[in-house]
């Protein structure tokens, strides 16, 4: 058998793994190891599997996805959720749909400091739901703007998606996190101008709420303060070169962590209950990475990416339109499978792709993310959606997708606009080398 067909024979095993729920890690693993053995032999291949995980085991910069999703869980438990909300909403909320717009700037904030949609989503609806409710929000626009809101996530540095597609290209952490400053903020303002367009057609779906006075104004930025401090050091000590990523995490957690005591939010449970998340979530993304490594190898030796590249290059098409025709294959994989699992699988196959095509991996690292972040809040998967159903268990599920529709629109406007103007994605990380 030539290694292209065991190539395309392996790939094909994977999908039907992850359709039979196999956790995408071990699936990845499966079929690299399956398909190693295939081209290789045992010898090689028992080598593959006794070298990968232990390296993984001692990568220093995996430490960086524990480091920061701790970091999300003392600012959860110690209610700093509810302050960035209070100060949006303070700012805000008495515009027209200004609560929705709250939600989204809220979910922003949280995600400089969680990294992850599915946090920002469910801790932002918990706090930001029962609000809209009572000012009578139409439940398609309350539903939809915290699923979007929460796909920030995975934009808005520290973010994982960053993380894990810096481990399979050997990017930069640093500079991708960077990279995802201007197109987060880009993308909350596209967020809060379509729920203005949205309520500005029908203002009964979004009604202003109450104008704080400045009293009350002052106190919710006193709260929040410290958090935001928090951010600033975080991402200034990076961009400055003052800590590394994995320090940067570090001081973070160690900050937020001593916030958490001040406001006496630190108890045996909470302390238990950050300490189990954190090592929930890493366990689960130090089982994809693993999967990753086995799997890219068996990919190498069977030439498909170099095959691809040749193959794609044969058309004389424009790199724009290969482009595209590639934002549209993530597109259509964002209706089923979810967004790191997407990086995983497609990273090794497009990556040396978009070199070819002379494209910037930080900035392509950006436009990714953007991309893969409608996965959350596609149909029929869209797990931000999930999330948010379970909170507010009395919309419909087609109601929450519906609302989620503009914004879905929103991202493919950041995706066109990133394209049309990379140097919002590479501003930063350029300013950085300098």
């Amino acid at each position: 058998m030539s290694p292209t067909f065991v190539g395309i024979a392996a790939i094909a095993g994977l999908f039907l793994l992850i359709f039979l729920r196999v956790p995408i890690g071990i699936a990845l693993a499966i079929a690299g190891v399956g398909g190693y053995y295939t081209l290789s032999g045992l010898d090689p291949t028992l080598a593959l599997l006794g070298s990968v995980p232990f390296e993984i085991a001692y990568n220093y910069d995996l430490s960086i996805i524990a480091l920061f999703v701790l970091m999300g869980n003392y600012a959860m438990v110690s209610g700093m959720s509810r302050d960035l909300y209070a100060l949006a909403r303070s700012l805000v909320g008495h515009w027209p749909g200004g609560l929705a717009s709250a939600t989204v700037v809220g979910c922003a904030g949280f995600a400089a400091v969680s990294g992850s949609s599915l946090a920002s989503a469910v801790t932002m609806g918990r706090v930001a739901l029962p609000e809209m409710e009572r000012y009578k929000y139409s439940p398609r626009l309350a539903t939809g703007c915290v699923a979007a809101g929460g796909t920030l996530g995975i934009l808005i540095p520290p973010s994982t998606g960053f993380i894990i597609y810096a481990l399979l290209t050997e990017e930069s952490i640093g500079q991708l996190f960077l990279a995802g400053v201007f197109p987060g903020i880009l993308l909350t303002l596209l967020f809060m101008m379509t729920i203005a367009l949205l309520t500005k057609r029908d203002p009964s779906i979004g009604p202003a709420a109450d104008r704080q006075d400045g009293a009350q104004r002052l106190k919710a930025v006193g709260r929040s303060v410290w958090l935001m401090g928090i951010v600033l050091v975080v991402l200034g000590g990076i961009y400055l070169g003052v800590f590394t990523p994995v320090e940067a995490a570090g001081v973070g957690a160690f900050l937020t962590f001593l916030l958490a005591g001040f406001r006496r939010a630190l108890t045996v449970e909470t302390m238990k209950f950050c300490a189990l998340e954190t090592i929930k979530t890493f366990a689960m993304v130090y089982l994809i990475v693993i999967g990753a490594f086995l799997f890219s190898p068996f990919l190498a030796i069977t030439e498909i990416p170099k095959n691809l590249a040749l193959y794609v290059s044969s058309f004389e098409l424009a790199p724009v339109s290969v482009l595209l025709l590639i934002i549209l294959g993530y597109i259509i994989l964002g209706t089923f499978l979810e967004g790191i699992a997407i990086m995983v699988l497609s990273i090794p196959i497009v990556f040396p792709l978009i070199l070819e095509l002379g494209y910037d991996p930080i900035w392509f690292g950006a436009l990714l993310v953007v991309v893969l972040e409608m996965s959350l809040i596609s149909p029929p998967l869209g797990l931000n959606v999930f999330v948010v159903k379970g909170i507010a268990e009395d919309v419909p599920m087609s109601e929450i997708f519906k609302g989620i529709i503009p914004f879905w629109g929103a991202m493919l406007v950041c995706a066109a606009i990133l394209i049309i103007f990379p140097q919002i994605a590479l501003f930063l990380p350029e300013t950085m080398m300098r």
